[in-house]
């Protein structure tokens, strides 16, 4: 039974791979519930499609934003694991439950009031207004298990013992699938319910998923180790998850929105370029899968080096973390050049939505680069329990200049400005999408830099106290 890192491990990206890939697989494995989602509900009617594809934009800037306070947990519960003061692990894990049920109730308010979203978007026929309703009243009863089982992904990580959560995102899929044409379609005495019957799925399998993953730490030994319990509220555990969770939440909610703003600014460059739009920010999503995963990975193993006072370890894995990250992303982007036909095949048939996806695509190999170097400096950092200085990086550089930025320079008064530059990265591309990309990638290049240099910084002041490891 593994009760703990006794030693730091000799060859850390070795180990880091090891607790990434089920990290990856259980991230894809959420990515497929939108993609049934969006293809289920597509072969009901165009009025079931739009409402749930505004009602899940809703509920993901929801809910990424609380899940981010929840994964407070992971470095928290991993100094702890790292230190083998594994009864204040299980404690820990406890105080999160009590924290995701408390933003379960605040999640579940804002999506029971569809309208004040919704003012955002224009004119939205009754009809699509009223199944939003439900679509978010389901996912409003599904949050608590939702965010109650990201404690459990949380502790898992922490401990290196991703598999079981793996195992249990790849069984939801059948089981999403089976009650999604159950509820979608109708039958067996149900009439068809379209995007509502998705919402009704979720909420269906949100709660097997949470019942598994506590049979599971009630029957693996490594859980059992750390003694997880519910006690009561301790205002001084709140209080160090909420001092780390809310700068870690706001950094999720910077990136989610970060997207979704840059979708309404491109439509306004036509359908077709917002058909494109779309192709090129669901590449770019399912590439950060890798960072993401190895860089979930290297903060956990980081953060347990930490715990156990072994500096030295902690600087070694966070190293071979981001040469990692840094060759993941290199070998992406040797795909996605290779590859560019293809992805757009895969995607659409539509002619227009093609050529101008091919030319949006030229700046995915550079987005995704300085993404996974970004990605990856933001999660060791918070191994050592920073997350305010990140936020306030993001805010300044995604938001200021990327965000910001990219509507001065494409839509605004400097419209145009940017055109010689949208040239030579996306010759081709409609000079307001090129643009508004083209600041992304320098909001993003500016934040890894100065997320590397940072997590420098910490690295010399604590050099002079690390100890052999």
């Amino acid at each position: 039974m593994n009760t703990g890192p006794a030693t730091a491990p000799r060859a850390p990206w070795r180990t880091i791979l090891q607790q990434a890939w089920p990290i990856l697989v259980s991230a894809w494995a959420g990515m497929i519930f939108a993609v049934l989602d969006t293809a289920m509900v597509g072969h009901t009617d165009a009025i079931d499609l739009q409402a749930m594809a505004l009602g899940a934009s809703i509920y993901i800037t929801v809910f990424v934003g609380l899940m981010g306070v929840v994964h407070a947990l992971i470095p928290i519960i991993a100094q702890h694991f790292g230190a083998q003061r594994l009864d204040a692990a299980g404690q820990a894990w406890g105080q999160g439950i009590w924290l995701a049920l408390a933003l379960s109730v605040l999640g579940g308010v804002t999506l029971l009031y569809p309208d004040v979203w919704l003012a955002l978007s224009g004119t939205i026929e009754p009809a699509v207004r009223e199944r939003i309703a439900g679509y978010l009243l389901a996912l409003a009863l599904a949050l608590p298990s939702a965010l109650l089982f990201r404690t459990i992904y949380a502790m898992a990580t922490a401990i290196s013992q991703t598999r079981g959560v793996m195992l249990i995102n790849l069984g939801s899929i059948a089981f999403k699938l089976l009650f999604n044409t159950w509820f979608i379609f109708g039958g067996l005495g149900l009439d068809p319910m379209g995007a509502v019957g998705a919402g009704i799925a979720t909420l269906v399998v949100d709660w097997m998923m949470l019942a598994a993953g506590l049979w599971m730490i009630r029957r693996q030994p490594a859980f059992q180790a750390l003694r997880p319990r519910v006690g009561r509220p301790r205002w001084a555990d709140q209080k160090e998850l909420l001092r780390l969770g809310l700068p870690m939440g706001g950094s999720y909610l910077i990136e989610v929105c970060a997207f979704s703003f840059m979708a309404l600014l491109i439509a306004r460059d036509g359908l077709y370029a917002s058909g494109a739009q779309q192709i090129l920010a669901n590449v770019i999503a399912l590439c950060y899968m890798l960072p993401m995963s190895l860089g979930l990975s290297t903060a956990s193993l980081t953060a347990q080096a930490v715990g156990g006072q072994q500096l030295r370890a902690a600087r070694r894995i966070g190293l071979h973390g981001i040469a990692l990250v840094a060759a993941g992303a290199l070998l992406t982007n040797a795909l996605l050049l290779g590859g560019q036909h293809a992805i757009v095949r895969a995607y659409t048939d539509e002619p227009h939505v093609a050529a101008i996806a091919l030319t949006l695509l030229q700046i995915a190999p550079w987005f995704h680069f300085w993404d996974a170097l970004h990605c990856v400096s933001a999660y060791i950092l918070r191994a050592y329990k920073i997350a305010l200085v990140p936020l306030v990086l993001q805010i300044a550089a995604l938001l200021g200049l990327g965000l910001i930025g990219g509507w001065w320079f494409g839509y605004g008064p400097a419209a145009g400005a940017l055109r010689p530059a949208a040239r030579w990265f996306m010759p081709g591309a409609p000079v307001g999408a090129a643009t508004m990309w083209i600041m992304a990638m320098a909001g993003l290049a500016l934040t890894a830099v100065l997320l590397l240099a940072w997590y420098g910084h910490v690295l010399r002041s604590q050099g002079r106290t690390a100890q052999p490891g």
